[in-house]
């Protein structure tokens, strides 16, 4: 078990080394953009060409345009605070993709993607804005390559494990419980965590976009409704529960629309 905890121990040591310009906090990331970004720009593209993109709607309009804004909001926020460059490297790319989905994602490097199905639910541009200020978020810190350096652990601790432990009986149940436990105990609260760490960060700068930070939590009410209450507990869960986030935004939209003060932002849409 020493060399468990040793190998564990020289992995962060050496991964946490990025850090999060939204949080001030070093990050688990070892995966360099020009690593990820590559890559998930090619499977983008794919993607693309094996579903119905939609082009020249007015909410195909809408999901370029408020990304757009949404980017450039971020771009200034970073500029100001000390990271002029730290998006050199990204490609935005907005889609809305015809699909009943009720879902919206981003890969690494801001490739992102809104389905159809998303739409009603989101009702207007504002709507729009607090689920394209979440993918946008992602983008920005970095959570694409945090999920990669954080899979790539829990392989090296599981392999680590098996090397360590001869006994076949005591191998077989390190297996079992290690499953389990890395999933619950770790990699599912990582996964919320950057869920709430993306949904701080996109309310912050949809309201330096000149979005309304108070309909966010509204949004969640609708999108709530929209699950029936069908959703699994939540520590076993990759996101917060619906009445988190509700909260959280709740609590959250007057810090936001004083940051969008700070850009000369006192109205919004």
């Amino acid at each position: 078990m020493k060399k468990i905890v040793l190998i564990f121990v020289l992995f962060i040591g050496v991964s946490a080394c990025k850090v999060n310009p939204f949080t001030g906090q070093k990050t688990l990331n070892f995966y360099p953009n020009s690593q990820v970004f590559p890559s998930a720009f090619a499977q983008y593209d794919q993607f693309l060409t094996e579903n119905k993109v939609v082009t020249g709607t007015a909410e195909s309009q809408m999901i370029t345009r408020v990304g757009q804004r949404i980017s450039s909001a971020a771009e200034r926020w970073l500029t100001a605070n000390g990271y002029p460059g730290y998006l050199k490297d990204y490609k935005w790319e907005y889609k809305l993709v015809n699909d009943e989905t009720v879902n919206a994602w981003c890969m690494p490097g801001g490739k992102i993607v809104f389905y159809t199905g998303i739409l009603p639910i989101t009702q207007t541009e504002t709507g729009v804005a607090v689920v394209m200020g979440h993918e946008v978020a992602h983008a920005l810190a970095d959570h694409g390559a945090q999920r990669m350096s954080a899979g790539t652990l829990q392989q090296v601790g599981a392999v680590a494990g098996n090397i360590a432990i001869q006994d076949e009986q005591k191998r077989n149940l390190f297996n079992q419980a290690y499953g389990i436990g890395s999933q619950v105990g770790v990699m599912l609260p990582f996964s919320r965590g950057h869920e709430t760490e993306a949904d701080r960060i996109g309310l912050q700068i949809m309201a330096i976009a000149g979005y309304d930070p108070y309909e966010a939590s509204e949004l969640w009410k609708r999108m709530k409704a929209n699950s029936g209450g069908e959703a699994p507990p939540e520590f076993m869960s990759t996101h917060p529960s619906n009445d988190t986030r509700i909260n959280n935004l709740t609590a959250w939209a007057p810090d936001a629309a004083a940051e969008a003060a700070k850009f000369g932002v006192t109205k919004f849409q």
